[in-house]
């Protein structure tokens, strides 16, 4: 698990609170301050959960930075890692699913599901299960779409 922490340019425009990470790409917004704090806290654990099941290092943060949207800077932290995903077995996943595991990994391959491998463990976001679920794609293989001539 690793404990995020990272400066903000917090601001707002056109009537929504904006919170720009100085370390990173992306953004994201609330209605309101607290609503964007909220947010950032979500936008944080994810991005620190993606880049540990990646393997990847956390960018290394910076403070003082200079705002460039003329707000106020702020100082953000999560404690994240691949143990705050609520995840199932790739085998409950397919139970879930009414579909084979063979179909999840096919899936996961096609970023339909998200899912990782934690040793010989197959898993797979429970969010991404339940996104899947309300989608209710029809039975049977995806249709090809034909390139345009």
């Amino acid at each position: 698990m690793h404990f995020g922490v990272y400066e903000f340019e917090v601001f707002q425009e056109e009537g929504r609170f904006i919170a720009v990470p100085y370390d990173m790409e992306g953004a994201t917004q609330g209605e309101d301050f607290e609503d964007l704090c909220l947010m950032v806290a979500d936008w944080l654990k994810m991005h620190i959960e993606d880049w540990e099941i990646a393997g990847k290092e956390l960018p290394t943060p910076t403070f003082g930075n200079k705002p460039r949207h003329g707000g106020t800077n702020m100082v953000f932290g999560i404690s994240a890692g691949i143990e705050t995903i609520e995840k199932v077995t790739a085998s409950e996943a397919a139970r879930m699913l009414g579909v084979t595991q063979g179909r999840v990994s096919q899936m996961i391959k096609d970023a339909r599901l998200y899912g990782w491998r934690e040793g010989r463990n197959a898993y797979v976001s429970l969010d991404s299960v339940r996104a899947r679920l309300t989608e209710k794609p029809r039975a049977g293989r995806p249709l090809k779409v034909a390139a345009a001539l």
